[in-house]
């Protein structure tokens, strides 16, 4: 896809995300999510952290976290959210639907990946039956690399991703199946509920009671 598309898609993403975070109830952003330790409204913080924070306030961040990322981001994402309330978060994402950010080496699919993958860690965990478009999917699927895949350290080794719901697989064993979306969040590290995955090694990446 062009650029321009992959951007109408990410604006489409963003949009829709805030139109479902607005119509979240108040006990409904206290809950947790498919991000290990974090509610529903670290995971907009952290979504939004990109268009909220200054570079010199990155820079700050990054130098407390002594260079460590992941840190940094587990530390502001619980800040932003103590001092944040749900209706600035919401905004954050609805007035920054244009927003250019781009993750570094990414491109404008690596941002689409970012709000998919964070919007599902959101939807998934509270029970919401919300289906990423199959063009949406796709671009995020294609956007996959042994890089972005090894970053979660997800064990796959004999296993097969195999989607039911679009053309696409991922790996080669015993076939674990499932809608593309759970699939992605499988190779994001996440533990999905129960119920969603197929194949002998379902039990491995989902909740078990």
């Amino acid at each position: 896809m062009t650029e321009t598309e992959v951007r109408a898609a990410i604006e489409a993403e963003r949009s829709e995300l805030a139109d479902l975070l607005g119509g979240l109830d108040a006990e409904q952003w206290d809950e947790p999510t498919l991000c290990a330790g974090w509610r529903v409204r670290e995971v907009v913080a952290h979504s939004t952290m990109p268009f909220r924070l200054s570079t010199p306030r990155f820079a700050l961040e990054m130098l407390k976290a002594r260079g460590n990322f992941n840190k940094m981001a587990d530390r502001t994402a619980r800040a932003d959210a103590a001092a944040l309330t749900a209706e600035e978060l919401v905004a954050a994402v609805r007035d920054n639907v244009h927003h250019p950010w781009k993750p570094p080496g990414g491109g404008f699919a690596g941002a689409l990946s970012h709000d998919v993958i964070h919007g599902l860690d959101i939807t998934v965990a509270l029970g919401l039956d919300r289906v990423v478009p199959a063009d949406r999917m796709r671009l995020v699927l294609g956007a996959l690399s042994p890089r972005s895949v090894n970053y979660f350290g997800v064990d796959l080794d004999g296993i097969e991703l195999r989607a039911d719901d679009l053309d696409f697989n991922y790996g080669s064993g015993s076939v674990l199946a499932g809608s593309a979306q759970d699939l992605l969040l499988v190779l994001c590290g996440r533990t999905l509920p129960a119920g969603s995955l197929r194949g002998a090694a379902a039990e491995r990446f989902t909740e078990t009671g």
